[in-house]
């Protein structure tokens, strides 16, 4: 990934990409080619020297049951959105100014492993259930689900753990940018209702 200086992100932003739930895209190199799935994890940081990405594939999936060439790659995506030109109080001043893309994302590599097991699969399926349910007001459970259902969802699945080896990670939240235009930038974004992505500039500001 190219990675100017002053996009880069620190280990704060990287453990914060991990551990917010969301979902990744794991791609393997195999005999046929490239391979990609959109797959929701969790981030186990007991695993290894970096830890590791807990995630699942449906059985039938050709990723699940090809052997992977080389490394694996997860891509982790933050807040991301546009960011309009007329947003930077620089427009009015010089006019020298165009639109851009802000984001987060990281590329997390690693040795890919399968898991076939039940009780790996079930522990598994139990914490990315809690990972998102937590904090709901009425949080649904895998233990609402009838025992026999849950196992037949189970024999269905294959565990997939991508054990990290190198994270190269990136911030582009307007860090190149005034502190006026990025406050305008963060006005902008709030006026159009994507909290997520202005909070970013917010934070990466007070770094």
């Amino acid at each position: 990934m190219y990675i100017p200086a002053h996009f880069a992100a620190g280990p704060a932003a990287v453990r914060h990409l991990l551990a917010s739930p969301g979902a990744a895209n794991l791609v393997t190199m195999t005999d046929g080619g490239l391979l990609a799935t959109l797959l929701p994890f969790v981030y186990e940081p007991s695993v290894g020297e970096h830890g590791a990405l807990h995630a699942h594939l449906a059985r039938n999936n050709p990723q699940a049951g090809t052997a992977t060439i080389g490394e694996a790659l997860a891509i982790l995506q933050g807040p991301d959105a546009y960011i309009s030109p007329s947003w930077y109080p620089s427009k009015a001043q010089h006019g020298r100014v165009v639109p851009t893309w802000n984001y987060s994302t990281a590329h997390v590599y690693g040795e890919l492993r399968i898991h076939d097991d039940a009780g790996w699969l079930a522990r598994h399926v139990r914490r990315l259930t809690d990972q998102h349910e937590g904090e709901r007001e009425h949080p649904w459970s895998v233990d609402d689900a009838p025992d026999k259902f849950i196992a037949g969802q189970l024999r269905a699945i294959v565990g997939v753990e991508l054990v990290i080896t190198r994270i190269e990670a990136k911030e582009k939240l307007s860090q190149n940018r005034s502190a006026d235009d990025a406050e305008g930038v963060v006005k902008g974004l709030r006026a159009e209702g994507q909290e997520a992505s202005a909070a970013a500039v917010e934070r990466v500001r007070r770094q």
